[in-house]
């Protein structure tokens, strides 16, 4: 059978973004890591931020970033996306500087610096993927594990009394003066991931607009970590993550109620 020429069907309505790289992905089956990643580049595409946006990847599943955005992009010591991303934004304030970053990277060995860039209000973008688990390096407790949930470093499932509760960072960074827009979404399905492109396209607009660091955390799944099937894996966020982490927005200031009135249909 002749493969199917894409380019040539008249009622094309789908394609790859321009900013993203033509490459397989190496994420595991059912990962949201990837969807995250196609969002950006969308928004990246339709902002026209090409010859200016730059991401700060850290260590976790986010590392290889720079193998599919055709942009500039460096990566980070372990959880210090948000000071490299300051660097760049305070030495060339024309740039878009955006970090992509885990759970354990963001809310464990990086709490520090995500807490003080937002007590700064730095003009970053920060895009923040919650799975609950350390998904690269083997499935380990995170700081965002669910109680009771099980993981390499908990094989009977996380207890408070041993490993403290989960930290739900946006109502964290919330009650932060600098932050400009904070909000929790999440891919379990065709809607949410919708919206999940709204908020990133919020949070890229408000550096756009001058306004301070805007975050957005994206609920995804880890089926090989949860040892749960993909599609099972989406079921089990909506029962159990979002009633941990509820969606939402978090921190709205006016300016950035005022770039939502102007938000593409």
């Amino acid at each position: 059978m002749k493969p199917i020429d894409y380019g040539e069907l008249d009622n094309m309505v789908f394609g790859r973004p321009d900013v993203m790289e033509d490459r397989p992905s190496h994420f595991c089956a059912g990962c949201g890591h990837g969807i995250v990643q196609r969002l950006i580049a969308e928004v990246i595409d339709e902002l026209n931020l090409q010859e200016r946006a730059i991401c700060v990847a850290s260590i976790g599943c986010t590392v290889t970033a720079y193998h599919y955005f055709k942009v500039d992009g460096l990566e980070s010591a372990h959880g210090r996306a948000p000071a490299v991303a300051t660097a760049i934004k305070r030495c060339r304030p024309d740039l878009i500087p955006f970090t992509l970053q885990g759970d354990g990277d963001l809310a464990s060995i990086g709490t520090a610096e995500i807490v003080h860039a937002c007590a700064r209000g730095e003009k970053l973008t920060v895009i923040f993927v919650n799975n609950a688990t350390y998904g690269m390096t083997g499935g380990q407790l995170a700081p965002t594990t669910l109680l009771g949930m099980y993981s390499t470093s908990t094989i009977k499932g996380r207890n408070h009394h041993q490993s403290g509760f989960p930290i739900r960072v946006c109502e964290m960074l919330a009650t932060l003066d600098g932050p400009s827009y904070i909000a929790r979404v999440s891919l379990h399905n065709p809607a949410n991931v919708r919206k999940a492109k709204k908020a990133i396209d919020l949070a890229f607009r408000a550096q756009l607009s001058g306004l301070g660091l805007a975050l957005v955390e994206v609920l995804s799944p880890c089926p090989v970590n949860w040892k749960i099937d993909p599609v099972k894996a989406l079921d089990w966020m909506v029962e159990n993550m979002i009633p941990q982490y509820p969606l939402g927005e978090f921190k709205v200031t006016p300016e950035i109620a005022l770039l939502k009135k102007g938000e593409r249909a």
